[in-house]
């Protein structure tokens, strides 16, 4: 008898963690940059986005991997 593998989910449970960890180091990029007296602005407003794009893609993610308890 043959397990089968859901491939897909470690898949998805990979992005995951590289979106977190994209997060991460995005997040302590941000707060390094807000410290300095000379950060162009707009530059921290892209940066800003950024971040909650990819946090906005890591709830999405979680979503779909978490089962609805509801159903």
């Amino acid at each position: 008898m043959t397990d089968k593998i859901d491939t897909e989910s470690f898949k998805q449970f990979e992005r995951l963690r590289e979106l977190r960890v994209s997060h991460r180091d995005l997040d302590y990029l941000i707060d390094t940059l807000s410290h300095d007296p000379i950060i162009d602005q707009l530059r921290l407003r892209r940066l800003k986005k950024k971040r909650l794009v990819l946090k906005d893609m890591i709830s999405q993610l979680e979503s779909e991997l978490i089962p609805d308890m509801d159903a």
